[in-house]
């Protein structure tokens, strides 16, 4: 398990660390923890803005700060036995690395990695250092989607034949970093995994087949780096179809459907 200062073995709460000060921090990430005190603690910010880890210090109660470039030191501190990244996408694997080589557990935002070549180097990251690496992928825990997984695994619906979802919001912001293509931006890695995940966990398995389409209202602005909308379609073993629409520029929507021989569910 854990190793280099790392006290996992000794203490009973997980020890955090959260990489990373944007939206996705502030609104989700650093509030959870009130709801999570009987297992976790948070005791340390990193970022590279020092505004905001004074105003995030002193709002939390963390004492232990550290700007990017004193990342090693909170990792070699001894404070934490875990990270929590929410840094853009694209330097998910570099934080995810070093912690790991300084034997520090890592829970990361989806996604892992903006390629597959650095999702494997942090797999083999994690098992060379012995340390737990966990993507927090929140529908894994979501009580609505197991529900909806366990019906259409039981049979119910009888032999479950196709899977259709839409996930769509407006960004409203230009400067929103989702909308950053050197950031690892784009609605594929941002909300496509959440369709993506849903049919695999649906059917049970990975697909084989692959065809999609990327479009952008060329008179919008907004997306000038990445597409507004991508249309997917997997193909599973067995005959089996998944579809699934996401977007950026269109009002909010998230459901799926899952269609069987005998029933359907839907989950919105």
């Amino acid at each position: 398990m854990a190793k280099k200062g790392s006290s996992t073995s000794t203490t009973k709460k997980i020890r955090y660390a959260v990489v990373g000060l944007g939206n996705i921090a502030q609104v989700a990430v650093l509030p959870a923890f009130k709801n999570a005190q009987s297992n976790s603690e948070l005791v340390a910010l990193v970022s590279g803005d020092d505004q905001k880890l004074e105003a995030l210090g002193k709002k939390y109660k963390i004492e232990h700060l550290f700007n990017y470039r004193d990342y090693e030191k909170c990792l070699q501190s001894g404070l934490i036995d875990a990270v929590y990244i929410c840094t853009p996408n694209v330097h998910h694997r570099a934080f995810a690395e070093e912690a790991a080589a300084h034997g520090i557990h890592v829970l990361t935002e989806k996604p892992m990695a903006i390629t597959v070549p650095d999702c494997i180097h942090m797999l083999e990251a994690a098992e060379d250092n012995d340390i737990k690496l966990m993507v927090a992928y929140r529908l894994h825990f979501d009580p609505a989607n197991l529900a909806a997984i366990e019906i259409a695994r039981s049979g119910k619906l009888g032999d479950i034949r196709i899977f259709n979802s839409t996930f769509t919001f407006q960004i409203t912001d230009p400067n929103n970093i989702r909308l950053k293509y050197d950031m690892g931006g784009g609605p594929l890695f941002d909300i496509g995994i959440y369709c993506i995940n849903a049919a695999r966990y649906i059917f049970q398995d990975e697909p084989v087949e692959v065809m999609a389409m990327a479009l952008s209202n060329p008179k919008d602005e907004r997306f000038t780096e990445v597409e507004e909308m991508v249309s997917v379609t997997l193909r599973f073993r067995g005959a089996r179809i998944a579809n699934f629409v996401i977007s950026y520029g269109a009002d909010s929507s998230a459901s799926y459907c899952v269609i069987g021989t005998k029933g359907c569910v839907d989950l919105e």
